[in-house]
């Protein structure tokens, strides 16, 4: 899966949140581009990217920070979080 992810970095907070399915990612790249000029247009400066998971839980636990606002990720227990390594694919 590809996912979109607008994040205001100074907030520490999610936007925006996309889904697409693999053989959409014309699309999401276009979503992305055209958000991408809409923001800059307003001039809001947000983090905008692309991601690949194969799933949304995954996606969740690799990058906890634009779903988790910053004083949960702080109270982390770094012990408890699942370890993801590159390649492994038994955690999905």
């Amino acid at each position: 899966m590809i996912f979109l992810i607008e994040y205001d970095r100074r907030d520490g907070e999610l936007k925006t949140f996309e889904r697409f399915a693999d053989d959409q990612r014309k699309d999401a790249s276009s979503r992305r581009l055209a958000l991408e000029i809409e923001l800059t247009g307003k001039r809001i400066s947000r983090e905008v990217v692309l991601l690949e998971a194969a799933t949304e839980e995954l996606l969740r636990q690799t990058h906890s920070r634009y779903f988790k606002r910053y004083s949960e990720i702080a109270k982390l227990d770094p012990l408890k979080i699942p370890e993801f390594r590159a390649g492994d694919r038994s955690a999905q």
